[in-house]
C-alpha cells in the first residue's frame, strides 16, 4: 500500500510518500516559514531527485498545492499516476471529546473536526483544508485517515485534565486539558524505548516536543499521565507565536483597556505573543539565536525565558511521576538546537543530570542518540521524530480493515486475526 501523509504544523507543511510494503520513503519534502514572503519549499524523491525553492507561500493552502503538483510533475514526481496513491493520512491537532483514536474521514468527520476549529485555531483549518483539496484531486476513491494530536494523550486522569472552573462548564462544554502533539510524543517514546533496549510499560519518560508549537509529555509505562498544552494549544510554555499559560486576568485586563474583541485577544495571544511577542524579531528561533549572538538583549531574554519555563514543567512533571528514567528531546528545535538543550538540562542540575558536549553538538539535523555523560543519573537524548510514519501506519491499519469490511468474500482472513 503506497500512502500520501499530509501534516501540517502552525507555520510548516511536512509531507511523506511512503510504500508500506518496507515503510520506504519515496518522496519527502517541507514547506517552511509559511506566511512568509520567503518561505522555504523542500522536495526530495529517494533517488535523490530534489527541489528547493524560496518563494510565497501565504497559506498552508497554497503550501499543499506545491506540494500535489510537484509529486505530480513529470520530471521529479514520484507517481505516474493518481492510481498509485492508495490512501491519504491527514495529521489532525484537535479531536476533542469526539475522537479517541484514527478514524476513517466521512462528510461526518469533516463536519466533527470544522466544528472544533476553534479549539485549534492555528491548526484545524489549515488540516481540513487540505483534507478537503486532497478529495479535490483525488476524488471519493482515495480514502482519507484523521491521525489526532489529541488522542494519545486520552489516558490522563481526571485529576490531570480537569480545571478547578465549575464542573458544570466541563459537563455542557466539556472543557478539560486535551494535549497536543500526541503522534509525535507517541513516536519517540516508543522510538527511544527501543533505542534504550527496554520496555516502554517499564519507564518513567518525560518527551520534550519543542517547535514552533511545543509541548512535554509525562509519559508513566507507555501512557501519558499529564501534558503542557491544554484545551487548546495556546497553553504551557512560549512557543513561535503563542504565549503559553499566563494569569487569565490579564486577558480580561487587556480587552478592557485596548478595547479588543474575543478575536482580537484571541490573535494577539496565538499570532502575536510568545517569542515573536517577547524579541519583537521572529517566531522562528533560528532568527532568535542569530539576535542572541549579536547581543540583542530582548532575544536574550526570550532565550531565557524559554529555558526557565521548560525546566519549570520537566521538574513539575517528574514529581508528577514520581521519578523518571529518561528525557527525551524532539521536533525541530528540540532536535537542533544544542545550546537550548545544553542550557535546559544545566537547569535539571540537582537531578544528576550531565550533558556529553561532543555528543550534544553530534546530535543534529535528523541524528538519534544519548547526550548524556555515563555519570548522568539520568539519560537524555534525543530522538527526532517521524509522525509521517506513525500516520502512515495507522492509515494502512484502518484502510485494510475499511477493505475487509467491503469485501463481498467474507472467507477473507480478518488482518487483526493474523
Amino acid at each position: 500500500m503506497k500512502i500520501l501523509v499530509i501534516n501540517a504544523g502552525s507555520s510548516s507543511l511536512k509531507y511523506q510518500f511512503l510504500d508500506m510494503k518496507d515503510e520506504k520513503v519515496l518522496a519527502k519534502g517541507n514547506c517552511e516559514r509559511i506566511g512568509e514572503e520567503a518561505a522555504g519549499f523542500h522536495y526530495k524523491t529517494a533517488d535523490n531527485r530534489r527541489v528547493d525553492l524560496t518563494m510565497p507561500l501565504k497559506t498552508h493552502i497554497e503550501a499543499l498545492n506545491q506540494v500535489v503538483k510537484t509529486l505530480m510533475d513529470p520530471e521529479v514526481g514520484a507517481v505516474k499516476s493518481m492510481k498509485e496513491i492508495d490512501a491519504i493520512g491527514h495529521r489532525v491537532a484537535q479531536g476533542g471529546p469526539t475522537f479517541s483514536k484514527s478514524v476513517h474521514i466521512t462528510p461526518e468527520v469533516e463536519k466533527q473536526i470544522e466544528d472544533l476549529i476553534p479549539l485549534a485555531p492555528l491548526h484545524n483549518g489549515p488540516e481540513l483544508e487540505g483534507i478537503r483539496a486532497c478529495k479535490k484531486v483525488f476524488g471519493d476513491k482515495v480514502p482519507q485517515v484523521a491521525v489526532f494530536d489529541t488522542s494519545f494523550h486520552a489516558t490522563m486522569p481526571p485529576k490531570a485534565y480537569l480545571y478547578a472552573i465549575p464542573y458544570r462548564y466541563y459537563e455542557k462544554y466539556k472543557i478539560r486539558r486535551y494535549g497536543f502533539h500526541g503522534t509525535s510524543h507517541r513516536y519517540v517514546s516508543h522510538k527511544c524505548a527501543e533505542l534504550m533496549g527496554r520496555p516502554l510499560d517499564t519507564l518513567k519518560m518525560i518527551t520534550c516536543h519543542i517547535g514552533n508549537g511545543s509541548s512535554i509529555a509525562a509519559i508513566r509505562h507507555g501512557k501519558v499521565i499529564d501534558t503542557s498544552m491544554g484545551l487548546t494549544p495556546l497553553d504551557g510554555f512560549m512557543m513561535g507565536t503563542r504565549c503559553g499559560s499566563l494569569d487569565p486576568s490579564i486577558v480580561t485586563y487587556l480587552m478592557e483597556k485596548e478595547n479588543l474583541s474575543p478575536e482580537e485577544m484571541n490573535r494577539i495571544l496565538n499570532e502575536e505573543s510568545g517569542m515573536l511577542g517577547v524579541s519583537g524579531l521572529s517566531s522562528d528561533d533560528r532568527d532568535i539565536a542569530k539576535g542572541e549572538i549579536e547581543g540583542n538583549p530582548r532575544a536574550i531574554l526570550t532565550h531565557e525565558m524559554l529555558v526557565y519555563q521548560i525546566v519549570k514543567f520537566i521538574g513539575a512533571y517528574v514529581a508528577a511521576l514520581g521519578g523518571l528514567d529518561c528525557l527525551v528531546f524532539t521536533a525541530g528545535i528540540g532536535e537542533n538546537q544544542v545550546d537550548l538543550r545544553r542550557n535546559i538540562c544545566r537547569g535539571l542540575f540537582y537531578l544528576g543530570i550531565e550533558v556529553d558536549d561532543a555528543a550534544n553538538h553530534q546530535m543534529v539535523g535528523g541524528k538519534a542518540g544519548e547526550i548524556s555523560t555515563e555519570r548522568s543519573r539520568i539519560p537524555v537524548w534525543v530522538v527526532p521524530t517521524n509522525e509521517e510514519l506513525l500516520i502512515a501506519r495507522d492509515t494502512q491499519d484502518i484502510v485494510t480493515r475499511l477493505r475487509y469490511a467491503l469485501t463481498e468474500d467474507k472467507t477473507v482472513v480478518d488482518p487483526l486475526d493474523v
